[in-house]
């Protein structure tokens, strides 16, 4: 299979039919079929559409950004965290083991504790997307070899190229 970039545009909800995410109204999502970019579900639901079509369709979790798992908390000395004014369900920002920016959600603390909870915040819920296939077309070489719409890495940080943009399904 060739790679291709699509463009769509999309509104996402959770299980409480809220709206979590949308780019209506805003400029296109542009990705790379194979290359990961997007969730599983979603990036299989827009390869099978013709351009111009609009869909809607429930991603179930494992397709999605997966099950929660209760192994992926845990419960800190509140001293890690001062300086910082809590806040149930905010999120903070870290550095992984190998450099990478790791986002945790604090789950809740008290005056010796705080548990945060590294699990994407759509874990465990099946998500439906209202999906509308704007366009299509084979993917470049450089776009194929850098793994970004556009080619290489020059537009790092501006929201597209190798960035992420409005971030729909980035891992």
């Amino acid at each position: 299979m060739s790679n291709k970039v699509y463009s769509v545009e999309y509104t996402v909800k959770n299980e409480n039919n809220e709206v979590v995410d949308t780019n209506v109204g805003g400029a296109p999502l542009e990705f790379i079929s194979g290359k990961n970019q997007m969730i599983p579900g979603f990036e299989k639901a827009v390869t099978e559409m013709k351009t111009g079509e609009e869909k809607t369709v429930t991603i179930p979790s494992a397709e999605s950004y997966g099950e929660y798992r209760e192994d992926l908390t845990q419960t800190l000395p509140i001293e890690q965290f001062e300086g910082i004014e809590l806040k149930k369900g905010m999120t903070l920002y870290g550095q992984g083991p190998d450099g990478q920016t790791v986002a945790v959600t604090v789950k809740d603390f008290d005056d010796k504790n705080v548990t945060i909870d590294y699990n994407h915040p759509l874990a465990g819920q099946d998500l439906t997307f209202t999906i509308k296939l704007l366009n299509e077309r084979d993917a470049t070489a450089d776009e194929v070899l850098a793994g970004a719409v556009g080619g290489a890495c020059a537009t790092e940080g501006q929201g597209e190229g190798c960035g992420c943009g409005t971030g729909c399904g980035c891992h």
